[in-house]
């Protein structure tokens, strides 16, 4: 974890990638099982029925796992398809296991 002093900008990163359903997804799926191949992250399986498949695909590649990367809370290794917790997933960890734990409370559509 970070010094006091970097607490907040950590804090606006998490409710950041947090913010959209995919990449809460993708951190659940990563959390239960490490490492993880890409094939296990069926678009259809992210996507709700409201979701234009295509477009979900085009924005799992080329948004949610470089963001989810940057964060540092994935490795996503294209060359061998391959995603696995990133060297900062601690930090999230706990955001997840509450919310996980917490989600009959939480808006329909969770994750």
């Amino acid at each position: 974890m970070t010094d006091g002093s970097e607490t907040p900008r950590h804090l606006d990163r998490m409710f950041d990638v947090l913010g959209h359903p995919y990449r809460r997804r993708i951190l659940l799926l990563v959390s239960e099982h490490n490492p993880r191949d890409e094939d296990e992250f069926s678009v259809d399986e992210l996507a709700t029925e409201d979701d234009d498949l295509e477009m979900l695909t085009d924005e799992l590649y080329r948004i949610h796992l470089p963001k989810l990367a940057d964060a540092g809370y994935i490795e996503w290794n294209e060359d061998t398809e391959t995603i696995r917790r990133g060297p900062n997933f601690e930090d999230i960890a706990p955001l997840l296991r509450l919310m996980h734990d917490h989600r009959d409370e939480l808006p329909s559509g969770w994750p």
